[in-house]
């Protein structure tokens, strides 16, 4: 029965545009439906109906295999967001911009990602099919919107990530290292100027690619194991650490607010450039400052929604996976601030390791072992998660003509998009092992709240356009949450050094190219006008 859960959602979908007239519906339920020459029927905003993306995913050649429940998907999610961050971000934040008070900074940047995943949650909800963002995009906005989404995609998550494989291969030479082995400079990676192959990043990622062509339900499994060693090394650092904890360092809570140093030129926030001003640390703009940052550590959890397509019950276990997973990691995020501020006075973190330095301060330099070991493993799943969302958006644009469909077609055996998988999984490998970590990082943050921005408008959109849909989860306070989630993410984007927005904008300009060059033409929408249009010819 579980196995026809899409064909019934589609049939409810089709049920209800029979029944009684709704607000913005024609005479006899169904929506109304655009002539031949209106805006939303033909050209770059052609939109792609709900109905007709469930029917897609129906054809034998693009249908994916359904294995997933509500339980992967919050694994899947807690496994992408909850990364080195978690041991690293908490006390650099700390130490710098907002003190003991980095607690309250995680629950801002927690409701703030909360406002754009009851967005997300509605959307996969509505539309439980590959894609996220680029295929809400598609029913709400129309195709050339769909295209910037899902471009703008690729490059996050190809990025992320490449960047995360070559983090993770840091880790791993330092364990190694610590063992006595030791890898040839040549093979250990571009640092310092100095060019090399970083061998351990490309092999993580390769190895990865192999395990999500085998199959969803074996990379599902991989994931939760890999999770539940990363989440039970977390809950064993907090449960130690705590026995160490003073009163006396959260003493000021809130320190007295200091005047931030400005960078100059183009590496400045975009914000300071556009308005002259600079932001504050601590005190409470500290507060507000630091939660700007630490938003970027909850990033990933949106990737829970490209996998709709292959879960069992998508309308309810996608809501639950993406709201579940970013309300767990919001309580390790805390959890684990408020620890290592306890442990060691905030003036006083290291920067670069805070919770493995804050136990050899107290003098048990074992944790500072396990902290690492920790770290590896959480990247692990990072990096599946992120080329599984890539090859799911890579997948749906294909299936929709915009790349070549051949990257479209399914595994008959075991289900999955195997060939956009090996395709992506080549490049970001090779990424991987001749780029270094610094200004990609940034270019995924852009990318991350640029969804958030479309697809938070989407849901507007839709509710106007289609509001006989079907909602399974229905985001509340419609239109100022979404609005609410736009203000947030467009106000974290001009944080970021206007640099990163000019190779946003390369990269942007790139894919319009792109899209007018082979996309509009070959979409399954054009061909669908131009036969329509032939048969409207014919006498």
């Amino acid at each position: 029965m579980r196995g026809s859960s899409r064909r019934r959602f589609a049939h409810e979908h089709r049920a209800r545009t029979t029944g009684t007239r709704t607000r913005g519906t024609r005479a006899g339920g169904a929506p109304p439906e655009p002539r031949g020459g209106t805006r939303r029927d033909r050209g770059v905003l052609r939109t792609k109906s709900v109905e007709q993306s469930i029917q897609d995913t129906e054809e034998p050649e693009h249908a994916l295999k359904k294995s997933l429940s509500a339980l992967d998907l919050t694994v899947f999610g807690v496994g992408v967001v909850i990364g080195t961050g978690i041991f690293v971000l908490t006390g650099k934040i700390a130490k710098e911009q907002a003190g003991p008070a980095v607690a309250l900074s995680f629950v801002v940047a927690g409701v703030v990602c909360a406002l754009a995943a009851l967005c997300y949650a509605e959307f996969a909800s509505t539309v439980p099919v590959a894609g996220s963002a680029y295929t809400f995009s598609y029913a709400s906005l129309g195709e050339l919107p769909a295209w910037i989404i899902g471009w703008d995609l690729i490059l996050e998550l190809a990025l992320g990530c490449a960047v995360v494989a070559v983090g993770w291969s840091g880790y791993v030479r330092s364990l190694l290292d610590t063992g006595g082995l030791h890898l040839p400079p040549e093979l250990s990676g571009s640092h310092g100027g100095r060019f090399g192959f970083d061998l351990l990043a490309c092999v993580l990622v390769l190895v990865i690619t192999a395990i999500l062509v085998l199959g969803m339900k074996l990379s599902s499994r991989v994931t939760a194991v890999v999770v539940g060693v990363k989440v039970t090394v977390v809950l064993l650092v907090v449960v130690a650490g705590s026995f160490f904890v003073s009163g006396a360092n959260y003493r000021p809570f809130v320190p007295p607010s200091q005047p931030s140093a400005a960078g100059g030129g183009l590496a400045a926030p975009l914000s300071q450039l556009m308005f002259g001003f600079a932001p504050s640390n601590f005190g409470v703009m500290g507060i507000f400052a630091a939660a700007a940052v630490v938003f970027f550590a909850f990033i990933g959890f949106d990737i829970v929604a490209t996998a709709a397509e292959e879960t069992r019950v998508p309308q309810r276990d996608v809501p639950r996976g993406i709201l579940g997973s970013l309300a767990i990691c919001t309580l390790l995020y805390v959890a684990v601030s408020i620890v290592v501020t306890g442990m060691e006075k905030y003036d006083r973190l290291s920067v670069d390791a805070p919770l493995a330095d804050a136990f050899k301060h107290v003098g048990h330099p074992f944790y500072a072992g396990l902290i690492s070991f920790g770290a590896a493993v959480g990247l692990t799943s990072v990096c599946m998660i992120l080329l599984l969302g890539q090859s799911r958006v890579f997948f749906a644009m294909s299936r929709d003509g915009l790349l070549p469909q051949v990257f479209s077609r399914v595994h008959p055996k075991f289900g999955t998009p195997h060939r956009s998988t090996i395709v992506l999984g080549t490049v970001v490998a090779v990424v991987a092992g001749f780029t270094s970590i610094d200004v990609l990082a940034e270019l995924v943050n852009i990318g991350t709240l640029f969804a958030f921005v479309v697809v938070a408008l989407g849901v507007v959109l839709l509710r106007r356009s289609r509001p006989d849909l079907p909602r399974a989860f229905r985001t509340p306070f419609v239109p100022f949450v979404p609005l609410l989630s736009v203000l947030a993410s467009l106000w974290l984007m001009l944080n970021l050094p206007a640099e990163t927005w000019i190779r946003f904008a390369i990269w942007m300009a790139l894919g319009f190219v792109v899209y007018f060059v082979y996309g509009r033409s070959h979409s399954r929408l054009a061909l669908r006008e131009r036969r329509r249009t032939g048969a409207e010819a014919r006498p």
